[in-house]
């Protein structure tokens, strides 16, 4: 293996952007990775192990250049603190990508090494799925690394966590309607999915046996056929692109695929009025929820409403019991109602109430585990 910390250009940058970070939002840790022998380019970045090991999954794309890679990295590390701090979980925020089209230049190889580096770490960052790697990965992984959550049953672990990343996203449509319409029903709402993919098609099949009127986009047709498939005899509408869908009329707007859908050019053409999706880091910028807000849409902060999933593969390190994961998931429903509330009550946008809410939860508890000798036992 062969680190790439001599890349001196890109860690000058990496500091230099740490250094004028407001205190939330610098990180622990960044590991950049490289494996000449397979290929492996990658990054890992670990935001904060203040309630706990770093938990978040591997993400496989295909960046334009190693600084995009770091950044997302970033973003997404410190959405997990975030994540894991409202899902009620004694687990800090950390993520990885993996530079590469995962179609054309994952292999094993690479996975293997990838799972060094991260044993390397000794148990700060824990690993999981994201987009471009799945359960199968995570096996082979696991070959060289202790740390690895999202395995096969058959391995011990809890499966797919797409399957609960949708059960508390839709926990989170049902909160978000019972604050916008006074009842806890999409029966008869108009909902949009912008990509139906690994936790798309699943939120799907809650909206159809709600009795939501589902609309759908997603740039590959075979994920559109599948969805048909699944729901033979359901009308599910189908247009062209976000676009199409951003400007189609919703009632409510669910962004699963990459983040940043929600933009200065997105936010004026929504004609839903409520936001409530599976993708992570949905606001593109600071301001756009004020954008929302000022527009009378409600946002269902994405890490909030998606953290079915972490909760799932954290799980799975105590040993998975599928329904008691479940009912954790389920609490994303109360979580979401009083992130509402207090946004209301301290006049600001949900996000910023969440946000709140975070930090405190990791500074009270972050200063309670450094006081606290090894095995909990008070000094």
């Amino acid at each position: 293996m062969t680190d790439v910390s001599e890349r001196s250009g890109v860690l000058r940058r990496i500091f230099a952007s740490e250094s004028a970070a407001a205190p939330g939002d610098s990180h622990e840790q960044v590991v950049l990775c490289h494996d000449r022998d397979s290929g492996l380019k990658a990054v890992i970045a670990i935001h904060s192990t203040a309630l706990g090991p770093a938990l978040g999954g591997t993400r496989f794309h295909p960046y334009a250049s190693e600084e995009d890679a770091v950044q997302d990295a970033l973003n997404l590390a410190r959405g997990m603190s975030y994540k894991n701090a409202l899902a009620g979980l004694d687990l800090g925020g950390g993520k990885a990508v993996i530079i590469g089209d995962p179609a054309t230049v994952k292999t094993e190889a690479l996975l293997r090494a990838y799972g060094r580096f991260v044993q390397s770490l000794g148990g700060r960052y824990v690993t999981a799925c994201d987009v471009g790697t799945y359960v199968a990965d995570m096996d082979v992984i696991a070959r060289e690394c202790d740390y690895v959550t999202g395995r096969s049953p058959e391995n011990g672990g809890a499966g797919d966590s797409s399957v609960l990343t949708a059960f508390g996203v839709f926990q989170g449509m049902l909160a978000s309607a019972q604050h916008q319409w006074g009842a806890p029903s999409l029966a008869g709402r108009r909902v949009g999915v912008a990509g139906i993919g690994k936790v798309g098609h699943y939120l799907v099949d809650h909206l159809v046996e709600e009795g939501a009127r589902v609309v759908v986009t997603d740039v590959r047709e075979e994920a559109v056929d599948r969805v048909r498939a699944a729901h033979h005899g359901v009308e599910i509408e189908v247009v062209a692109d976000a676009d199409a869908l951003i400007r189609a009329d919703l009632d409510v707007y669910a962004p699963c695929a990459l983040g940043g859908a929600l933009n200065e050019l997105t936010v004026p053409a929504l004609t839903a009025t409520v936001v409530c999706g599976a993708a992570n880091n949905q606001l593109a910028h600071l301001g756009v929820e004020k954008d929302l807000a000022d527009r009378g849409i409600l946002y269902a902060p994405d890490y909030v409403v998606n953290a079915g999933g972490v909760i799932q593969v954290a799980d799975e390190i105590d040993g998975f019991v599928f329904e008691r994961a479940k009912a954790k998931a389920a609490k994303i429903f109360d979580t979401t109602l009083e992130i509402f509330a207090r946004a209301q009550a301290d006049g600001v946008p949900p996000a910023v109430a969440a946000d709140r809410l975070a930090e405190r939860r990791m500074a009270d508890v972050g200063r309670l585990r450094s006081i606290l000798l090894p095995g909990g036992r008070r000094p």
